[in-house]
Protein backbone atom coordinates (compact mmCIF):
# COMPACT_ATOMS: atom_id res chain seq x y z
CA UNK A 1 0.00 0.00 0.00
CA UNK A 2 1.32 3.76 -0.36
CA UNK A 3 0.48 6.73 1.58
CA UNK A 4 -3.33 7.63 1.48
CA UNK A 5 -4.73 9.66 -1.04
CA UNK A 6 -6.42 11.53 -0.86
CA UNK A 7 -5.44 14.14 2.08
CA UNK A 8 -7.80 13.78 4.93
CA UNK A 9 -7.96 13.98 8.53
CA UNK A 10 -7.91 11.10 11.69
CA UNK A 11 -11.35 10.08 11.90
CA UNK A 12 -10.70 8.89 15.66
CA UNK A 13 -8.87 11.63 16.94
CA UNK A 14 -11.92 14.01 16.08
CA UNK A 15 -14.51 11.49 17.24
CA UNK A 16 -12.56 11.27 20.81
CA UNK A 17 -12.45 14.77 20.99
CA UNK A 18 -16.74 15.19 20.65
CA UNK A 19 -17.63 11.81 22.97
CA UNK A 20 -17.09 11.20 26.28
CA UNK A 21 -13.67 10.63 25.79
CA UNK A 22 -13.27 14.16 25.51
CA UNK A 23 -9.82 13.67 24.33
CA UNK A 24 -7.79 17.00 24.72
CA UNK A 25 -7.17 18.23 21.00
CA UNK A 26 -6.78 22.24 21.86
CA UNK A 27 -5.49 23.67 18.40
CA UNK A 28 -3.59 26.74 19.42
CA UNK A 29 -2.54 25.61 23.18
CA UNK A 30 -0.78 22.09 22.57
CA UNK A 31 2.77 21.74 20.46
CA UNK A 32 1.91 19.58 17.27
CA UNK A 33 4.55 18.39 14.48
CA UNK A 34 4.48 17.23 11.28
CA UNK A 35 6.36 13.90 10.35
CA UNK A 36 7.38 13.38 6.74
CA UNK A 37 6.58 10.05 5.39
CA UNK A 38 7.46 7.72 2.18
CA UNK A 39 5.42 6.23 0.15
CA UNK A 40 6.01 2.53 2.02
CA UNK A 41 3.38 3.50 4.62
CA UNK A 42 1.23 0.41 4.66
CA UNK A 43 -2.51 0.28 4.71
CA UNK A 44 -3.16 3.82 6.04
CA UNK A 45 -6.74 3.77 7.53
CA UNK A 46 -7.97 7.56 8.33
CA UNK A 47 -11.02 5.87 9.66
CA UNK A 48 -9.44 3.56 12.14
CA UNK A 49 -5.45 4.96 12.54
CA UNK A 50 -4.57 6.67 16.04
CA UNK A 51 -1.53 8.48 15.22
CA UNK A 52 2.39 8.85 15.25
CA UNK A 53 2.73 6.62 17.75
CA UNK A 54 0.62 3.36 15.68
CA UNK A 55 1.13 1.33 13.20
CA UNK A 56 1.25 2.23 10.02
CA UNK A 57 2.49 5.48 11.25
CA UNK A 58 5.40 4.51 13.59
CA UNK A 59 7.81 3.19 10.30
CA UNK A 60 8.57 4.57 6.91
CA UNK A 61 8.97 8.33 8.49
CA UNK A 62 11.84 10.31 6.14
CA UNK A 63 15.60 10.14 7.03
CA UNK A 64 18.22 11.91 6.00
CA UNK A 65 20.59 14.69 6.39
CA UNK A 66 18.79 18.07 8.03
CA UNK A 67 15.86 16.16 9.16
CA UNK A 68 14.82 14.61 12.76
CA UNK A 69 12.59 11.85 13.83
CA UNK A 70 9.43 13.38 14.95
CA UNK A 71 9.09 16.34 12.40
CA UNK A 72 8.44 20.03 12.20
CA UNK A 73 7.24 21.53 15.87
CA UNK A 74 4.34 23.89 14.79
CA UNK A 75 4.96 26.61 17.06
CA UNK A 76 2.66 29.18 15.63
CA UNK A 77 -0.82 27.16 14.92
CA UNK A 78 -4.31 29.31 15.04
CA UNK A 79 -7.65 27.92 15.16
CA UNK A 80 -9.92 30.66 13.27
CA UNK A 81 -13.68 31.07 12.05
CA UNK A 82 -12.92 32.81 8.83
CA UNK A 83 -16.87 33.35 7.74
CA UNK A 84 -19.60 31.71 6.60
CA UNK A 85 -19.35 28.82 9.10
CA UNK A 86 -15.79 27.77 8.28
CA UNK A 87 -13.02 27.57 10.78
CA UNK A 88 -9.48 26.66 9.99
CA UNK A 89 -6.31 25.35 11.33
CA UNK A 90 -2.75 26.92 9.94
CA UNK A 91 0.34 27.65 11.30
CA UNK A 92 1.64 31.00 10.34
CA UNK A 93 4.82 29.54 9.01
CA UNK A 94 4.81 27.03 6.45
CA UNK A 95 7.24 24.18 7.78
CA UNK A 96 10.84 23.66 6.63
CA UNK A 97 13.44 21.85 7.09
CA UNK A 98 16.82 23.64 6.40
CA UNK A 99 20.00 21.84 4.33
CA UNK A 100 17.75 18.72 4.23
CA UNK A 101 18.46 16.16 2.16
CA UNK A 102 15.36 13.42 1.85
CA UNK A 103 12.48 12.72 -0.27
CA UNK A 104 9.06 12.53 1.44
CA UNK A 105 5.69 11.13 -0.33
CA UNK A 106 3.41 13.18 2.60
CA UNK A 107 3.11 14.63 6.10
CA UNK A 108 1.56 13.41 8.82
CA UNK A 109 0.47 16.54 11.37
CA UNK A 110 -0.19 15.08 14.77
CA UNK A 111 -0.63 16.08 18.51
CA UNK A 112 3.15 15.40 19.87
CA UNK A 113 1.77 15.35 24.08
CA UNK A 114 -1.02 13.51 23.26
CA UNK A 115 -0.09 9.53 24.53
CA UNK A 116 -0.87 8.10 21.37
CA UNK A 117 0.47 11.09 19.63
CA UNK A 118 -2.84 11.34 17.67
CA UNK A 119 -2.91 12.14 14.07
CA UNK A 120 -4.80 15.25 12.95
CA UNK A 121 -4.18 15.61 8.93
CA UNK A 122 -2.31 13.20 6.54
CA UNK A 123 -1.45 15.19 3.75
CA UNK A 124 -0.24 13.67 0.59
CA UNK A 125 2.33 15.41 -1.88
CA UNK A 126 1.11 13.57 -4.59
CA UNK A 127 4.43 12.20 -5.62
CA UNK A 128 8.21 12.01 -4.29
CA UNK A 129 9.29 15.66 -3.42
CA UNK A 130 12.89 15.55 -2.92
CA UNK A 131 15.79 18.20 -1.78
CA UNK A 132 19.42 17.90 -1.90
CA UNK A 133 21.39 19.97 0.59
CA UNK A 134 18.49 22.39 0.57
CA UNK A 135 15.31 23.92 2.28
CA UNK A 136 12.80 21.10 2.20
CA UNK A 137 9.24 23.40 2.44
CA UNK A 138 5.50 22.24 2.89
CA UNK A 139 3.75 25.26 1.50
CA UNK A 140 0.53 25.67 3.39
CA UNK A 141 -2.83 26.86 1.65
CA UNK A 142 -4.82 29.68 1.84
CA UNK A 143 -7.02 26.97 3.58
CA UNK A 144 -4.95 26.29 6.04
CA UNK A 145 -3.89 23.07 7.23
CA UNK A 146 -7.68 22.02 6.96
CA UNK A 147 -10.71 23.72 6.92
CA UNK A 148 -14.21 22.66 7.88
CA UNK A 149 -17.41 23.84 6.26
CA UNK A 150 -19.81 23.68 9.24
CA UNK A 151 -22.43 25.91 7.47
CA UNK A 152 -22.15 24.39 3.10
Amino acid sequence: MAFPTPSGLFVQTFMKSFDATQLAVQLTLTTYKVALYTNSVVSPDLTADVGYSAAPWNANEVTGTGYTAGGYTLANTTFTHTGSGVVMWDNTVDPNWTTATITARGGLYYADPLTNKNGLVAQTFGADITSTAGTFTIQLAAGGIFSIDFVP
